[in-house]
């Protein structure tokens, strides 16, 4: 078992990286524990190496976005409240990003704060968002307009959970590797790069050692700036663009992907702003952010309109302009709030056009 340690002011929690099947009879035997897996998930290991789990109550739930809501949350909250657990609970989910908002969110209201341990079963789950103590959920048509700052006690990373994920799963999760990789700068761009075409493949040892590289680089920019008032903010990179996406498809592209539609939007500016070197724009985005996305034709008939009335909502925006983490230079991060609304027009306008060929289709 491998462990990472993260520091919070919360309270410290450790990352447990484990190949064996030892951890889910460990959390089967959990005291007083409420546990919520995404049905998904169950339907498709609750034979297999979830077995464990089914000894104890299950709450399977489908993990949509209107699960990730107050009346989703209050649902919940019913159930646990009937199961007769009380503040010596620990909440126990085991699923995707959705799961974890929810839980994690439930886990921090319910009895002022209860325990919860996440197991994430999704690869952005895993690479990304499982650390970082954010939890959201969605009011009316925005998204991640609510939340809490709320750690798990633990967190278990079980890669072989990924084998089932379906392609829009698998490469939502690859976009927001891809994007932490590029937070972090020109040393971890050059160290995915070369691994890109193994990680779409999903080699397992690639796969694996992505999921911990990226923790890693979360780790750094999260002790730094554990309540988003600084560096942390630029994590949003593909994101000011992307939620936007998301809400104006009605969520029907996957984050990730949304992200990686946004990491380009946001070069596109700071393209026509003259802050990123045109053949610097281009080598990254067919380099790094084209192999990310499988499917450019998602955004067909994508109303422009609709994605900027979605950014005004922007929980960052603090400015009369839209908010926006775009690449500059040698593609540092920076903030920004000042974006206007035809420049994001124009954006969306180009994107087509600035997505170059992308790998032979991979089905």
């Amino acid at each position: 078992m491998d462990l990472m340690t993260v520091r919070s002011r919360s309270g410290d929690y450790q990352v447990a990286f484990r190949d064996d099947g030892d951890w889910v009879a460990e959390l089967a035997e959990s005291e007083n524990a409420f546990v919520v897996v995404d049905e998904l998930v169950w339907r498709l290991h609750g034979q297999g190496c979830l077995a464990p789990l089914a000894a104890r109550p299950l709450h399977p739930v489908p993990a949509t976005e209107e699960l990730k809501t107050l009346e989703g949350v209050a649902a919940l909250c019913e159930e646990m409240i009937a199961q007769a657990a009380k503040r010596n609970a620990t909440v126990v989910s085991v699923g995707g990003g959705v799961l974890q908002d929810v839980t994690g969110f439930l886990a921090s209201v319910i009895y002022r704060g209860v325990r919860w341990i996440y197991v994430p079963s999704t690869l952005l789950a895993q690479a990304d968002s499982c650390i970082g103590a954010k939890t959201s959920l969605n009011f009316r048509h925005f998204k991640n307009l609510l939340g809490t700052m709320y750690p798990p006690q633990q967190v278990v990373v079980h890669t072989p959970l990924l084998k089932t994920l379906d392609d829009d799963q698998y490469f939502s999760g690859l976009g927001e590797i891809v994007k932490l990789h590029i937070a972090a700068g020109p040393e971890a761009m050059a160290h995915v790069e070369p691994r890109l075409t193994a990680l779409c493949d999903r080699d397992e040892d690639a796969v694996a050692a992505a999921v911990r590289a990226s923790l890693l680089i979360k780790q750094g920019f999260i002790e730094r700036d554990e309540f988003d008032r600084g560096d942390r903010r630029l994590l949003n990179f593909g994101h000011c663009f992307g939620h936007a996406v998301e809400s104006a498809t009605d969520f029907g592209v996957p984050h990730g992907q949304a992200v990686v539609f946004g990491m380009v939007l946001a070069g596109l500016v700071a393209r026509d702003r003259g802050l990123l070197a045109p053949d610097r724009f281009d080598e990254v985005t067919t380099r790094l952010l084209r192999p990310a996305l499988p499917d450019p034709a998602a955004l067909a008939g994508l109303d422009r309109d609709a994605v900027v009335a979605a950014m005004r909502h922007d929980k960052k925006r603090t400015g009369a302009g839209l908010a926006l983490v775009m690449p500059v230079d040698d593609w540092r991060l920076i903030l920004v709030d000042d974006l206007g609304e035809d420049e994001a027009l124009q954006a969306l306008e180009a994107l087509p056009s600035a997505l170059p060929p992308g790998p032979a289709d991979r089905a």
